[in-house]
């Protein structure tokens, strides 16, 4: 079977969306399949063309197309670079020999209707691997306003690409509901959640991590936040529990990773001269697991009346490295209920700074009891969320749809959700 992943990062891009590409790809050709990869030759945020434009990495033929233009340099210059991708990339996929699904990723958004150029004039069937969804995540975020002419021809737009494939993939269970809300056929969606992998990310001790001199950290409590800092993550309740704690010399705040509101952190960061938090980049994958273990409890945030339309997988790294996660956002979250299903972690509202304080001095005064949450975290990562159980399900998922195979009722989500009082208020907020 011929698979090509449409996406514009991939290997070796550190994004999060590259890396799950990267390993869906190596699974599937393991399992005999010939996979190809259209993306961009740049990295992503960065200007330019690093990458070359053809190469075979484990067996995935990657082709890479244009370059980025201006980086982040604003919106607008990101239309450019998304619309010189569109260009590009429907150019290569219509001249590619005919794969036989393609597997179309919401970066940039609506890459979807290429897929289903695709569907239309080669008889390709093709997968909507929903990461984010447009224009839902920038009105919910205050970008776009909700009635207005633009959101209303991108949402029909969205729902076009929903609705014509012939599958959509979904990440969690408040998205599952959002995207059925859309009028898109139950038949047609499926959950697979993102994943990590245990014996990828194994923990480092602090005494054993070259992160723990390199970051100043010491034997204090370290508090980290790690990966994109988004239009859709809550960054205010942090930062202004970090001030709170500026004067405690046992606690530390760690900033690593990047995105759009990592600016907001690093000005905050000077302006206010908090000297109990550390700002470092992203890290190489390959140092991920150390990188990781340098927090004593992590930081997950999503801005409430976001769920469902993004679901941070930053969450499935952290539980590798058998460390629990402080989710900042809304109880119905998919982060939520994963943390209190396995007893993983703990949640605090958006804005509630003293209780974020609070848990955060409490946990610094009890370590063994954040010990013991990152011993099941990395207990659940193993029974239900590891790399090979996911990839094996998107195997058998695209098997199916080339081969003309329904989707099973009972397999369309990947875990059952215990708490229905939970699952029903996913769906009141989203409907």
């Amino acid at each position: 079977m011929r698979i090509l992943l449409l996406n514009q990062v991939f290997y070796p891009d550190v994004a999060a969306t590259a890396q799950h590409a990267d390993d869906l790809a190596r699974h599937l050709v393991r399992h005999g399949h010939e996979v190809h990869a259209i993306a961009s030759r740049a990295l992503y945020g960065q200007k330019g063309a690093a990458l070359p434009k053809r190469e075979t990495v484990d067996g995935v033929e990657i082709h890479r197309v244009g370059k980025s233009l201006f980086g982040k340099a604003g919106i607008l210059a990101r239309v450019a670079d998304f619309a010189f991708f569109y260009l590009l990339a429907f150019i290569k996929c219509m001249t590619i020999k005919k794969p036989d699904v393609v597997v179309c990723f919401t970066t940039p958004p609506f890459i979807a209707l290429v897929g289903r150029m695709m569907q239309l004039f080669r008889g390709t069937k093709y997968v909507y691997w929903v990461m984010d969804l447009y224009p839902d995540l920038p009105v919910a975020c205050g970008v776009m306003k909700p009635k207005s002419p633009f959101t209303r021809f991108f949402e029909s737009v969205n729902r076009y690409c929903l609705k014509k494939a012939d599958r959509v993939v979904v990440l969690g269970r408040c998205m599952l509901e959002r995207v059925r809300a859309k009028g898109v056929d139950h038949g047609q969606v499926q959950h697979i959640g993102v994943w990590s992998d245990a014996t990828e990310l194994e923990p480092v001790a602090r005494e054993d991590n070259p992160y723990t001199q390199e970051w100043g950290l010491g034997d204090r409590f370290v508090v980290m936040y790690s990966g994109n800092f988004g239009l859709g993550h809550d960054v205010e309740t942090f930062l202004h529990a970090a001030e709170r704690l500026r004067t405690n010399d046992d606690i530390r705040f760690l900033f690593v990773g990047g995105g759009k509101r990592k600016e907001t952190v690093d000005a905050f960061v000077t302006e206010k001269g908090l000297e109990n938090c550390v700002i470092a980049p992203y890290q190489p994958r390959e140092k991920l697991g150390a990188s990781l273990s340098s927090g004593d409890v992590h930081l997950a945030t999503l801005l409430e009346g976001v769920e469902g339309i993004m679901v941070p997988c930053k969450l499935f790294g952290i539980m590798g490295t058998g460390r629990p996660t402080i989710f900042i956002g809304h109880p119905s979250s998919e982060l939520s209920r994963v943390l209190e299903e396995h007893g993983a972690g703990y949640t605090v509202r958006q804005g509630d700074v003293d209780a974020l304080v609070q848990r955060i001095e409490h946990l610094a005064a009890n370590r063994d009891e954040a010990k013991a949450a990152g011993v099941r975290a990395r207990e659940a990562l193993s029974v239900a969320f590891s790399r090979e159980a996911a990839c094996e399900r998107w195997r058998v998922a695209l098997e199916d749809v080339v081969n003309g195979v329904p989707l099973d009722p009972d397999n369309v989500e990947q875990r059952a959700a215990p708490h229905t009082e939970r699952a029903a208020a996913c769906t009141e907020i989203h409907a």
